[in-house]
């Protein structure tokens, strides 16, 4: 009997639009690897860029917010497997699947940690370090609630993990390291890259709906673009991504070189025209899916302490990481001159995807996981106590308000 996996997502996924949709494409294609039937349900109203699921045989389904509907629904498709997209929808659904398919294995992947970028953002935003004071916020309280409700949480960082580990006491039974799963760069593609005479110009890549990248656009904008401009008269800057608002179109300026080009179709082919990706990021979490690119598509790369985290582990990068303007502009500007120091950074790159997001052993390893979960499900449960007590009706306050919005629905 095939086993099923019913996804709930917080959006429908938009793999050219952002890194959480390229990541919910490699889970997919995971599960489907070990022959899984696949239902993915959403609240979220579908965009144009949003990926046809049924196309590759997911069976795709509208799904209501505090509706009993919902309960109907699970009960019927009764999952082996249930993996929540973001902990907001754990919050929303998990309590119905609790109730309802008791037996199902109830994952959440965490993308990155909202409660760190957030705490991060709120420390950028008085302009104090970052720490625990930052850290323990709220949304934190609730992510944390969620991954303890849940049997298992796929982490996408190292980094993010000792997080939870050290400053959170998550036990590690509950976690799992996952970051992105990418197909090896084999040495015939290797050659057919463009090579550094061919390539032109800067970019980077990022949605712009994201908070710490339009942030970063700015940043580049206001403050270090000018200074590789001025060594470098005739280089010009190139911003791709997804949902461009008025205020991100504004930064345009042809005269200085600094040019929003808006919703890129493909982005292997802009990233490999390119020289050279910058991605100052000054907050944010998780995994930054536009250095990723970069280096899947031999395109060297200067970002910040923040950018760089949980990316290349005891690896070298393939450029560099510099927190200040002028260091980061001047590593920007040698990257871009100097033919033999980019190869070498190239190369890096070629290292890290081949061998730190090995699509086959991740893949082996989420598998193997969660077939031993669910053979040792009461046991994995047992032990879990601070879970067992998340689940208490005294502590299910997101479940009792969505039921009283229920009632609320049925008698408007």
């Amino acid at each position: 009997m095939r086993k099923h996996l019913l996804i709930i997502g917080f959006v429908w996924p938009e793999p050219k639009s952002s890194a959480a949709g390229s990541r919910m494409m490699q889970l997919i294609e995971t599960f489907k690897s070990e022959n899984y039937n696949i239902t993915f349900a959403s609240p979220c109203a579908k965009s144009n860029n949003a990926f046809n699921l049924e196309s590759i045989g997911v069976t795709q389904t509208s799904i209501e917010l505090n509706h009993t509907s919902f309960d109907d629904f699970i009960a019927e498709l009764n999952p082996s497997v249930v993996l929540f997209d973001r902990f907001m929808m754990e919050e929303q659904f998990g309590w119905r699947v609790t109730e309802q398919c008791p037996n199902a294995l109830r994952l959440l992947d965490t993308e990155d940690l909202h409660g760190l970028r957030k705490g991060r953002q709120l420390a950028f935003k008085d302009n104090k370090p970052f720490n625990k004071a930052y850290l323990f916020n709220d949304t934190a309280k609730r992510e944390i609630a969620s991954i303890y409700r849940c049997d298992l949480s796929l982490i996408i960082s190292e980094a993010e993990m000792e997080i939870l580990q050290r400053d959170f006491n998550v036990d590690k039974s509950l976690l799992l390291y996952l970051p992105f799963m990418i197909d090896a760069i084999s040495e015939n593609a290797l050659i057919k890259f463009p090579a550094f005479e061919d390539r032109n110009h800067f970019i980077t890549v990022g949605n712009f709906l994201h908070p710490p990248n339009y942030n970063a656009i700015l940043y580049l904008k206001e403050t270090i673009w000018p200074l590789i401009r001025k060594q470098l008269q005739k280089a010009e800057m190139h911003i791709y991504g997804a949902y461009a608002s008025q205020k991100v179109n504004q930064l345009h300026n042809e005269k200085q070189g600094f040019f929003v080009k808006g919703f890129a179709e493909d982005v292997n082919d802009v990233m490999q025209k390119a020289k050279v990706c910058l991605a100052p990021i000054r907050f944010g979490a998780g995994l930054k899916g536009k250095l990723v690119d970069a280096m899947k598509n031999g395109t060297p790369c200067v970002t910040t302490a923040i950018g760089a985290e949980g990316m290349y582990g005891d690896l070298e990068i393939n450029g560099f990481v510099e927190n200040t303007p002028e260091l980061f502009a001047n590593k920007a500007v040698a990257l871009y001159k100097d033919e033999t120091l980019w190869n070498i950074k190239q190369q890096k790159g070629f290292d890290v995807i081949n061998k730190r997001f090995s699509k086959k052993a991740h893949q082996n390893m989420l598998l193997n996981t969660i077939n031993s979960a669910s053979k040792n499900l009461k046991n994995h449960r047992f032990h879990n106590f601070t879970g067992q007590m998340l689940q208490h009706q005294s502590m299910q306050s997101t479940k009792f308000m969505s039921k009283w919005i229920s009632e609320k629905n049925k008698n408007e």
